[in-house]
């Protein structure tokens, strides 16, 4: 991939994007195996690839300039604006639609806000799209000053951008470098974005959480219900579950699905999917995924899938999941340094499987998605 902002140094995001393709999957495939090296048992699908540009179906931009020649993109080192509205790895809705929001700032005179001076309103503008190319878009505001304005002018967005499906306001009062707030004030009557993976809606609330790179993830789908069909448990949990991608892919066949997830937007968005989808063995619950494994709230389950954040699971959830009597686990992990400490705390649940998937080109980030079966009787290996 060439990107002119990156040869001319304005932005250098894409940290590995002077490495040849081939060379970066060959180097996360290589990273992640040297990692669960002392599992010489897993055996390694090949990795899955990306398209090299135009695969992240998310634009998360710093609006910044002004309110007549506003930029759309990252800050300067000296918090000065970069345009990056024509970045090549953001899908072609997304790129189309950043000029029109760039035309919405000016006529809705949305002031971009100055990070050095403090002052402004508009801090980010949020886009994210789905496969058939509809758009959600999120302002993210200092304060609802500029709101009326926005809803004055949302008919004329509407008319430029007919991909609008979701739009919203975000408020994000604070001077510090974070990307929203808590707060969302929903524009529109429609409240989801329909991404459809793999046969399936899921439905994405303003703050729910979805993968960058739709054809990755969906293929990460893929995998663990390929591996869940395989194992063929009765009874299975989705923990970390988001907008229920595992747990709504991994139904069927009379199983018992449970999913659970602290957001509750996006439990809402993944019970609305299994309702539309006729699957009455899936349900959803709001809770945190260790408190309620530990809970006993609910049986242990036969086959456990956890996608968590970087930080992994934990020893607390990893301990739990020892000491079960689950008897498979279907891990998705987001950082193979995290993920080979907690198997490393799950001695009776082997690896046996692994795939790298590169959600993330051009940078040295990779998904892993690991199969792990009871080889021992809980809490039989070594201390």
């Amino acid at each position: 991939m060439q990107c002119h902002h990156f040869e001319a140094g304005r932005c250098r995001s894409c940290t590995w994007l002077d490495q040849p393709y081939v060379g970066q999957v060959g180097a996360k495939q290589a990273h992640c195996r040297d990692l669960l090296a002392p599992w010489p048992e897993v055996t390694w699908l090949p990795p899955v690839t990306s398209a090299e540009v135009g695969f992240r179906n998310k634009a998360k931009m710093v609006v910044a300039g002004s309110v007549d020649a506003p930029s759309l993109g990252i800050l300067d080192p000296v918090g000065g604006g970069v345009d990056l509205r024509d970045c090549p790895l953001h899908v072609a809705p997304i790129r189309a639609a950043l000029p029109v929001l760039a035309g919405f700032v000016t006529r809705a005179r949305l002031a971009p806000y100055d990070v050095p001076a403090r002052r402004g309103e508009l801090k980010h503008l949020l886009v994210t799209a789905s496969p058939e190319g509809e758009l959600m878009v999120r302002f993210v505001l200092r304060s609802t000053e500029s709101l009326a304005r926005i809803r004055k002018h949302l008919p004329w967005l509407r008319e430029h951008l007919p991909a609008l499906r979701v739009a919203g306001v975000n408020l994000q009062p604070a001077h510090k470098a974070v990307l929203e707030g808590e707060q969302e004030v929903l524009l529109t009557a429609e409240e989801t974005l329909r991404m459809r993976v793999n046969g399936l809606d899921l439905h994405l609330r303003p703050q729910s959480f979805f993968q960058t790179n739709t054809e990755v993830a969906a293929a990460l789908y893929r995998q663990g219900r390929a591996w869940i069909e395989e194992v063929g448990p009765r009874t299975m949990w989705d923990l970390y579950c988001g907008v229920g991608g595992f747990a709504l892919h991994g139904a069927g066949d009379g199983r018992r699905v449970l999913g659970v997830e602290t957001s509750a937007e996006a439990v809402a968005s993944a019970t609305r999917s299994a309702s539309e989808a006729g699957l009455d063995g899936v349900r959803f619950a709001v809770g945190d995924a260790t408190a309620f494994a530990l809970s006993g709230a609910e049986p242990t389950p036969e086959l456990v899938v956890v996608n968590p954040p970087r930080r992994g699971i934990g020893t607390e959830l990893a301990g739990w999941l020892e000491a079960s009597t689950v008897e498979h686990v279907v891990y998705s992990s987001c950082n193979a340094a995290t993920l080979a400490r907690d198997l490393a705390a799950m001695p009776t649940l082997c690896p046996v499987r692994a795939r790298v998937l590169d959600m993330f080109p051009q940078t040295g980030h990779y998904e892993v998605i690991v199969l792990l079966e009871r080889t021992a009787p809980a809490g039989s290996g070594p201390a």
